[in-house]
C-alpha cells in the first residue's frame, strides 16, 4: 500500500510539473524577465508618477498656467521664487505665469509628441517594411530605394521645413515628426520580415492554401510583435529629444501651448538674472522622462530578446 501511494504521488508530481510547464508561454516568461529587472521596474514606477503628476497635478494648481502674477512680475527674484504661500510651487517665469501649471502642460505636451509620434512611426514604418520584407524583388527594391533616398536628406532639415510650410501646431509637428521617424522602423521590420518568410511555418500556411494577406496578419506580424515594440519604447524618447531641439530653436509648438524644449529654452535665457528654477524644474522632468523611457525600454529588449527565451 505505501510503496503505491508513493508512486501515485510521483505520478501526480509528474503531471502537475507537465501541467505547469505546458501553461507558461512566451509572453509570460518576458514578463517575469521585465520584473526581475529592478532598473527598469523602478523607471516605470517614476513614469508611473510622472504620468499622474500631469493627470491629477491641475487639481493642486493655484494659478492658470496664463495667469499672470503681477506682483511676481514686479520682482521675479524674490517674489517669483518657488513658495507655498504664494501658490508658485515652482516659481514664476519671465512673464510672471505660473511656473508649475506651465511645467504640467509641458509634460503632457512632449509625453503626448512622444506617444503619438512613435505610434505614426510605427503603423506607417511597419506596414512599409512587411510590404517590402516580404514581396520582395522589385516591389522590394523600389521601396527601399525610397527609403533610401528619405534617409538621405537630414531630417532636422525636413521637420524645419515641414514646420515652416505648414505652421507651428500640433499637427504639423506630428507629422513633422512621422515623416522622418519611420524610415528606420521600416529597415528594421523588412529584415525581420526576410528573415521570417522562409521559416517552416510560413512555407506550411502557403502550402495549405492560406492567403498572402492572412500569411502577413496570422504569421508575420505576431512575429515582429517584440521587434516593434522594443523598437517604439526607445524611439518615444528620440521623439521628445527632437522635439525638444526643435523647440529650442524657437520652432515647436506656439503659444499658449508649450513643452519642456520651450521651458527649458526659456529657463536658459534667464539663467543669468539668478531664476534657476526657471530651468531646473522643467529639465528635471526632462532628464526623468528620457531616463526613465531608456531603461524601460532596455528592459523591455531583454525581456523580449529571442535570444533568452
Amino acid at each position: 500500500m505505501f510503496g503505491r501511494s508513493k508512486k501515485a504521488q510521483v505520478l501526480a508530481a509528474d503531471i502537475t510539473d507537465y501541467t505547469a510547464v505546458r501553461g507558461r508561454s512566451l509572453m509570460r516568461d518576458a514578463r517575469d524577465r521585465f520584473l526581475r529587472n529592478k532598473a527598469a521596474i523602478a523607471c516605470m514606477i517614476v513614469l508611473i508618477f510622472i504620468v499622474l503628476f500631469v493627470v491629477v497635478g491641475p487639481q493642486f494648481a493655484k494659478w492658470d498656467n496664463e495667469e499672470i502674477d503681477w506682483a511676481a512680475l514686479g520682482d521675479v527674484v524674490v517674489l517669483g521664487a518657488p513658495a507655498i504661500e504664494s501658490g508658485h510651487f515652482f516659481g514664476t517665469d519671465s512673464l510672471g505665469r505660473d511656473l508649475y501649471s506651465r511645467t504640467i502642460q509641458a509634460t503632457g505636451t512632449s509625453l503626448l509628441v512622444g506617444l503619438i509620434g512613435t505610434t505614426m512611426a510605427l503603423i506607417f514604418g511597419t506596414a512599409w517594411g512587411v510590404c517590402a520584407g516580404y514581396f520582395g524583388g522589385r516591389v522590394d527594391n523600389i521601396m527601399m530605394r525610397i527609403v533610401d533616398i528619405l534617409l538621405a536628406i537630414p531630417a532636422t532639415l525636413v521637420i524645419i521645413l515641414i514646420l515652416v510650410v505648414a505652421g507651428r501646431s500640433f499637427v504639423a509637428l506630428f507629422v513633422a515628426l512621422g515623416a522622418v521617424s519611420w524610415l528606420s522602423m521600416a529597415r528594421i521590420v523588412r529584415a525581420q520580415t526576410l528573415a521570417l518568410k522562409h521559416r517552416e511555418f510560413i512555407e506550411a500556411a502557403r502550402a495549405g492554401g492560406v492567403s498572402e494577406l492572412m500569411i502577413i496578419v496570422r504569421h508575420i506580424l505576431p512575429n515582429l510583435f517584440g521587434v516593434v515594440i522594443v523598437y517604439a519604447s526607445l524611439m518615444v524618447p528620440e521623439m521628445i529629444l527632437t522635439e525638444s531641439f526643435i523647440s529650442f530653436l524657437g520652432l515647436g509648438i506656439s503659444e499658449p501651448y508649450t513643452s519642456l524644449g520651450a521651458l527649458i529654452s526659456e529657463g536658459a535665457g534667464t539663467m543669468g538674472y539668478g531664476t534657476l528654477w526657471q530651468l531646473a524644474f522643467p529639465l528635471a522632468f526632462y532628464v526623468a522622462i528620457i531616463i526613465t523611457m531608456y531603461f524601460i525600454g532596455d528592459g523591455l529588449r531583454d525581456a523580449l530578446d529571442p535570444k533568452d527565451r
